[in-house]
């Protein structure tokens, strides 16, 4: 496999002047990422399928060994303050269990059993979205995880650096991310790592997208925790309603902190109008627009009056 060889360009490298050490291993990290430009069809496919399955219920459940594992854990943990995706519709399935996230388990990806055991645990169904990551794509642990989760019908996506390998083969979407033979043989926290982040970054922020979490590059489902958060929060609102900050505080509170309904109140739709038609649209910020604005153009005194004016798209 060619993420465990020694690279001959690289053979010296400790002899190497710090300086031309740290190009090098800089420039492994820039290749590792356009390295991810041919896997573009099959991570938008993935994430394609990943969203259709989800729905209302589903699961991102994320299945790793070693510097995989905790490198999909990393990608998983942001969901939730990003997004506002509730902690309930994220999982972690890591050789050695929740230790492993900050030490290393000898032999755990090696136990096949426990793989099969924490799948089991999840209880998978065909909303669920299974996502495996493995540099040498042979990981026991991580490939038995994936074909197990394949018996439940879950939707698998496998991530690997290496052709050919049995992750890739037991996937119904494969992703291989050829990043090749690392400047330190076998560390494949480098470039295979990079590669790993990058990816899940792509198939986790697509799925928000299509989802409706974002709406013109903004996080609007986040949830305003702390006083920066809340300052974003209303910054958004100022922005999307085109109102002052004092209107756009004033409406966050009102929606007790809802971005997207807060918007709306900004607006001047009223509040029981808001939450009906964000239910409507699954709390699609465009499709909400595009719906007042159908509804101002059918019915526009009647629109005018309950909207200020109507609620359209800014």
């Amino acid at each position: 496999m060619a993420t465990e060889e020694v690279d001959p360009r690289f053979a010296d490298l400790d002899a190497w002047s710090l300086t031309s050490a740290m190009e090098a291993m800089w420039e492994g990290q820039l290749a590792a990422v356009a390295a991810i430009g041919h896997a573009l069809p099959a991570i938008t496919a993935a994430t394609e399928a990943a969203k259709v399955a989800l729905g209302d219920h589903g699961r991102i459940v994320y299945v790793g060994a070693g510097t995989s594992g905790r490198v999909a854990v990393q990608d998983g943990a942001e969901l939730t303050p990003t997004f506002a995706w509730p902690n309930e519709r994220v999982r972690f399935i890591v050789a050695g269990g929740d230790s492993a996230f900050v030490t290393s388990i000898e032999g755990a990806e090696d136990d096949v059993d426990d793989a099969v055991a924490q799948i089991n645990a999840v209880r998978l169904t065909p909303h669920d979205v299974v996502i495996a990551v493995a540099a040498s794509g042979t990981t026991p642990f991580t490939v038995a995880a994936l074909q197990h989760a394949g018996s439940f019908g879950a939707v698998t996506i496998g991530v690997a650096n290496n052709p050919g390998t049995a992750l890739l083969a037991s996937a119904k979407f494969p992703i291989l991310i050829e990043t090749g033979r690392e400047q330190i043989a076998g560390s494949t926290r480098m470039k295979a790592g990079t590669a790993q982040k990058v990816v899940l970054n792509l198939i986790s922020s697509g799925i928000m997208l299509r989802l409706g979490r974002v709406y013109r590059g903004m996080m609007v489902n986040m949830q305003p925790t702390n006083a920066k958060l809340k300052r974003r929060a209303e910054a958004m609102v100022t922005q999307i309603a085109h109102c002052d900050p004092s209107h756009a505080a004033r409406s966050l509170e009102q929606a007790e902190g809802d971005i997207k309904t807060a918007v709306l109140l900004a607006l001047g739709v009223d509040g029981v109008d808001a939450k009906t038609i964000l239910k409507d649209c699954d709390g699609n910020l465009r499709r909400v627009f595009a719906e007042l604005a159908v509804n101002r153009d059918r019915h526009p005194k009647g629109a005018a009056a309950r909207n200020r004016g109507g609620a359209v798209e800014p």
